[in-house]
C-alpha cells in the first residue's frame, strides 16, 4: 500500500441551470405592494388616532366620584342614570353668557333653574344583548330625599341635588373656605351623590354610571348632530319655551331642541308631556346617530366628542369606549322609553307635586328589567335572599290604571316618534 493516502474522488456537482436575467416586478405587483404599505401604515395611524381620542375624551370630560363605592349590577346589567340639570351656569359656576342665555330661551338670570334635576332618565343596558329601557321619572314625583346635610323627609325629587349642593356650601362657608370654583365644585359632588342615592333608593336598583348634561348640552348637542328629528301630532306654540312648531316632522337646531324638550305650557298634561318630549327627543337623537354612522365616521365622532367636553359630567372609572362600541346598538333603535306612572296630583306647601306609590315603582322597576337587576342584597330597596335559596323571582306588579291616566304609553326608539 503507497505511503500517501489516496484523494478521495470529488463529488459530482449537480448539474446549473443556466444563468437567467432577474425579472423586475411587474407594474401591477408594484401597485399591489405599494397599497399594502399604505393600509398597513393608515391601519396604524388610524389605531393610535381612535387611541388618541379615547385617552383625549376620558381626560377631558368632566368626572366625578359621587358612585364611589357604590353597589354594582350583577350578570353584565348596567344601570346608567341621565340627569339633566335646569342650570343656566357652567360646570365652573360661571354665568352662561347673555347671547346663548338669549338662544336657549331661558331666561336672562342665572338663578332661574337654579340646580333642579328636571331631566331623570334610567336607561337599563341588559348584560345578555337584550332590549335597553329607559325609564322616566318625572321631576316632580314626592319622595323620601336622600344624603341631604340637615334634611330628612320628602320633597321633589328633582330637589335632592339643589337642597345637598346648597347645604353643603353653606357648611363649607361656614369653615373658611371662599374660593368659588371649590364651593361650587364641592357642592356639585354633594349634589350628584345626593340625587343619585334618592334615585336609586326610589327605583330600588343600583346605578352603575350616570351622566350629567345641563341646558346647554341640549343646544350643542343638537348642533353637533347637524339636528334631531322629531314629530308633532299637533301645532304648538308656547312664549315660555319658545316653541313654535306646526304639526309633522321637523329637524330642530340647537335652540329650537330645547324650546322643544322644556315646553309644558299648553300641553294636556303639563310636565308628563314635557318628559314624553324628551323621550322623542332622545329617540330622535339617537336615530339620527344611527343613520349619520356617527360611530365610524372619525370626524362627526370628533365633534361629537368636541360637544361632550363643554357640557357633559360622567362618573370617574367609566370606560366610556366600551360604551360607545356598545351605543352602536342602542342607536339602531334598540332601546324602549317607559314613563313611570304617578298616582295623583297634589299640592305642598302651595307647590304641585306628584302623589306616588313607592313600592309599586318598585315592583314596575323589576318586572320590568328582571330581577337580575335588582338582585343584589345591597342595593335599597333589595331584600336579601336566605342563604342557600334561590333569589325569589320579582313579584309581578299591581296592575295601575295610572299608565292610562298618565297617557304616556311607552314610546319605541327605532325612529322618530310623534308626540303632542
Amino acid at each position: 500500500m503507497s505511503a500517501h493516502r489516496r484523494k478521495p474522488p470529488e463529488r459530482e456537482r449537480p448539474p446549473q441551470a443556466p444563468a437567467t436575467r432577474r425579472r423586475r416586478p411587474s407594474r401591477r405587483s408594484r401597485l399591489l405592494r405599494t397599497l399594502l404599505a399604505a393600509g398597513c401604515a393608515l391601519a396604524v395611524i388610524a389605531g393610535g388616532s381612535a387611541w388618541y381620542l379615547y385617552r383625549d375624551l376620558v381626560s377631558s370630560i368632566g368626572s366625578s366620584k359621587a358612585l364611589e363605592g357604590a353597589e354594582k349590577s350583577k350578570h353584565g346589567d348596567v344601570n346608567i342614570l341621565l340627569m339633566g340639570l335646569d342650570s343656566r351656569r357652567d360646570q365652573n359656576g360661571e354665568d352662561l353668557p347673555p347671547e346663548i342665555l338669549d338662544k336657549l330661551h331661558a331666561g336672562a338670570s342665572s338663578e332661574v333653574g337654579g340646580y333642579n334635576t328636571n331631566t331623570l332618565i334610567l336607561l337599563h343596558v341588559p348584560g345578555d344583548g337584550g332590549r335597553a329601557k329607559a325609564f322616566s321619572v318625572p321631576r316632580d314625583d314626592f319622595v323620601d330625599v336622600r344624603g341631604v346635610p340637615g334634611f330628612t323627609g320628602k320633597a321633589k325629587i328633582k330637589e335632592a341635588y339643589g337642597r345637598a349642593k346648597a347645604a353643603t356650601e353653606e357648611q363649607l362657608s361656614a369653615r373658611g373656605v371662599t374660593d368659588k370654583r371649590q364651593l361650587e365644585r364641592e357642592g356639585r359632588e354633594a349634589g350628584r351623590k345626593a340625587e343619585i342615592e334618592t334615585v336609586r333608593t326610589f327605583l330600588g336598583v343600583p346605578i352603575d354610571h350616570f351622566a350629567e348634561l345641563n341646558l346647554a348640552g341640549f343646544y350643542h348637542l343638537a348642533d353637533a348632530l347637524g339636528g334631531v328629528p322629531v314629530c308633532l301630532n299637533h301645532a304648538v306654540k308656547d312664549k315660555n319655551s319658545g316653541a313654535d312648531f306646526s304639526a309633522g316632522r321637523h329637524e330642530l337646531d340647537g335652540r329650537q331642541s330645547l324650546a322643544f324638550v322644556r315646553q309644558r305650557m299648553g300641553l294636556t298634561m303639563g310636565d308628563l308631556d314635557r318628559t314624553k318630549r324628551q323621550q322623542a327627543f332622545l329617540a330622535g337623537a339617537t336615530y339620527k346617530l344611527n343613520q349619520a354612522g356617527t360611530f365610524t365616521d372619525p370626524v362627526k365622532l370628533l365633534k361629537l366628542i368636541d360637544t361632550a367636553k363643554q357640557d357633559v359630567v360622567t362618573d370617574q372609572g367609566w370606560d366610556l369606549l366600551s360604551f360607545v362600541q356598545q351605543a352602536k346598538s342602542l342607536s339602531g333603535g334598540n332601546v324602549e322609553f317607559v314613563t313611570l306612572p304617578i298616582e295623583r296630583f297634589d299640592r305642598n306647601h302651595g307647590s304641585d307635586i306628584n302623589v306616588v306609590d313607592d313600592m309599586k315603582i318598585k315592583r314596575l322597576i323589576a318586572e320590568q328589567i328582571g330581577p337580575r337587576a335588582s338582585a343584589s342584597p345591597s342595593a335599597p330597596g333589595a331584600a336579601p335572599a336566605p342563604s342557600g335559596t334561590p333569589e325569589p323571582a320579582a313579584p309581578a306588579p299591581t296592575p295601575s290604571k295610572s299608565k292610562e291616566d298618565n297617557g304616556i304609553p311607552a314610546i319605541d326608539g327605532g325612529g322618530v316618534p310623534c308626540v303632542d
